[in-house]
């Protein structure tokens, strides 16, 4: 039986959660900051449609990118030599969250609702959260946005209006990330688009083993900014 939360921010341990539906863990509780930094320093997520309560989740198995396994098609390489774009760090942030939250082609709704926007915008205040964009043309194209514990990084979502924009995005983080010796970048879930740059699916055990480790570390406090060699 799924627990429900109280105003305790505790949850139970991730290994409880259901195999199917995947990582299902607990219902209920809030999006306060201190309960979303405390689940996301457990591995545990929250993920709900706008008339659900709010689930949390810890799949099994995890889907990660380790920055040094970074792969890029040669398509893609060819789309970063050009340069007919800008890459930018926690400029747009509120802007990313809405491109995000947009419901996607043959897509009725999104699990961006207000309720999420609002607590990642203050994650965002408060250092935590963290986006990057890409700009083509003086218009924001793409990004993706997550939260920063320490050197790990919790991948939320992404979006793109132009192709490869998403991308973009996401290669000069994993590059920045690699420089700040960030460890891991956790994409919660398999997908193909994830899994063509380089991510691969590790047990929950070792995931959660790792990030316990990880988000003790030193991390990089205020506004992210990329390193100028990184953009040329």
């Amino acid at each position: 039986m799924i627990p429900w939360l109280t105003s305790d921010i505790s949850f139970p341990p991730p290994e409880r959660a259901l195999i199917e539906p995947n990582g299902l863990l607990a219902v209920g509780g809030d999006l306060s900051s201190k309960r979303l930094i405390h689940a996301y320093s457990k591995g545990i997520f929250p993920w709900f449609n706008e008339d659900e309560p709010i689930l949390w989740w810890s799949p099994n198995p995890r889907m990660v990118l380790f920055p040094a396994e970074l792969k890029t098609s040669r398509s893609l390489r060819k789309t970063l030599q050009k340069h007919n774009y800008q890459v930018s760090a926690d400029r747009a942030f509120e802007q990313v969250v809405a491109g995000c939250a947009a419901p996607r082609r043959n897509q009725r709704g999104t699990w961006i609702n207000p309720r999420m926007i609002d607590a990642y915008v203050e994650l965002h205040r408060m250092g935590h959260a963290h986006s990057v964009e890409t700009w083509v043309a003086g218009k924001l194209s793409g990004g993706l946005y997550g939260v920063a514990l320490g050197r790990a990084f919790f991948g939320e979502s992404m979006f793109s209006r132009a192709t490869d924009a998403s991308k973009i995005a996401f290669v000069h983080l994993v590059k920045q990330l690699a420089r700040w010796d960030f460890g891991i970048i956790d994409c919660q879930m398999k997908t193909t688009h994830l899994a063509s740059l380089g991510a691969r699916e590790i047990p929950r055990t070792e995931f959660t083993r790792i990030i316990e480790e990880l988000i003790h570390y030193g991390g990089v406090k205020g506004t992210w900014r990329f390193d100028n060699d990184l953009l040329e």
